[in-house]
């Protein structure tokens, strides 16, 4: 079988879309699979890291600040359609799945019109522009959230969850704290409860800036701080790092970049996110308390959807991001003090844990594969 797969432009298309690909792989050793990403985009460094081929197509996303510049978006969107279809004529796929991004627009639109049969899988739980516009092109739509009826036909919905990292379960606390105390040169404990804070890999300014103003009052009720920054925000927070006391600096790691995630999850108490897709399931399957400061700068506000999915649930709670300053840390210091709500965020966010989220997909992409 063949399989073409597409999506990408940030982490959270790209890291599905690559846990799709290692599941077929699983399932059908002898499969060979292609991916076609967008031009400049991370896809094209992240997809042959994992061990695959990939295609780039010259196609970008609308400009909706400055519309006039969308006749060239669309000659690009036009021009990457003629080379799908080169690519569908020469690798001949026996089904096609697209993960959301402008790319995937492209992409699955030639596959449908040359017969191919086509998966979607929408992280969200406010479907992106691409899967709205691809709807009515896919045999079947993968979900990670109940109510998307109202972007899909229901018919073609199943809910499958979104694919995580896969060794994100193999840490334990005894192995994390050995591993940060070594590895940073503090001294955290296993009798302190501890802030996790992931801004995402590119790291998220006001969470940051939150963090940072607030340091000293963290560690003064008793915390410990695990926190990724991300690269662009490092310094600064070095800054408020060394305005901590050598007693105080003992209970903070400060990175810009978390390569043990498992761990850093494994020892945390109460996490602190943006209210990416990736990160919610990633959560969710943990089974961790967070505190959600959804980004103000994506597409259709979609982060707020999905972090208002699980607090109507109360399985998270919601920090906007214009309030994040004000009310962040007090939050933090209110909800790790608070046993029972930790305990009651605890159990709702585990119960909407989707297991084995990339091999359902992948059995569903072989099954309409090998119907058509």
């Amino acid at each position: 079988m063949n399989y073409l797969i597409s999506g990408g432009g940030t982490g959270g298309h790209i890291f599905p879309a690559v846990s799709i690909a290692n599941a077929l792989r699983e399932l059908e050793p002898d499969c060979r699979i292609l991916f076609v990403g967008a031009q400049d985009r991370m896809e094209m460094q992240r997809v042959p890291q994992a061990g695959y081929d990939i295609v780039g197509l010259p196609v970008k996303g609308l400009d909706r600040q400055r519309p006039w510049r969308n006749f060239k978006v669309i000659f690009d969107f036009c021009r990457s359609m003629l080379k799908v279809r080169k690519i569908v004529r020469d690798f001949h796929p026996n089904a096609a799945v697209g993960v959301g991004g402008y790319a995937s627009a492209a992409a699955m639109k030639v596959a449908a019109m040359m017969g191919v049969p086509v998966i979607l899988q929408e992280q969200n739980g406010f479907a992106g522009v691409t899967n709205k516009f691809l709807k009515n092109d896919a045999q079947l739509i993968c979900v990670a959230y109940e109510g998307m009826e109202r972007f899909f036909p229901a018919d073609k919905i199943l809910l499958t969850g979104n694919p995580v990292r896969q060794n994100l379960t193999q840490g334990t606390k005894a192995e994390a704290l050995e591993y940060f105390n070594h590895e940073y040169s503090v001294s955290l404990t296993s009798d302190s409860p501890t802030l996790l804070i992931i801004g995402g890999s590119l790291g998220a300014a006001t969470i940051n800036r939150s963090i940072a103003e607030a340091l000293t009052r963290l560690v003064d009720n008793g915390l410990q701080v695990v926190w990724q920054t991300g690269k662009s925000h490092f310094d600064k927070a070095k800054t408020a790092l060394n305005q901590l006391t050598d007693r105080q600096r003992q209970k903070v790691v400060c990175t810009d970049f978390l390569s043990r995630m498992e761990l850093a999850y494994a020892l945390a108490d109460l996490v602190i996110s943006r209210a990416g897709a990736s990160s919610i399931s990633e959560l969710c399957l943990l089974g961790k308390p967070a505190i959600l400061v959804p980004s103000p700068n994506v597409a259709e506000n979609h982060q707020y959807h999905n972090a208002m999915a699980l607090v109507r649930k109360e399985a998270a709670i919601l920090v906007e991001d214009k309030e994040a300053q004000d009310k962040l840390a007090d939050t933090a210091i209110e909800v790790l003090a608070d046993k029972p709500k930790l305990e009651t965020l605890h159990n709702n966010i585990l119960s909407l844990a989707q297991a084995d989220s990339a091999r359902r997909i992948a059995k569903q992409v072989v099954k309409l594969a090998k119907r058509y």
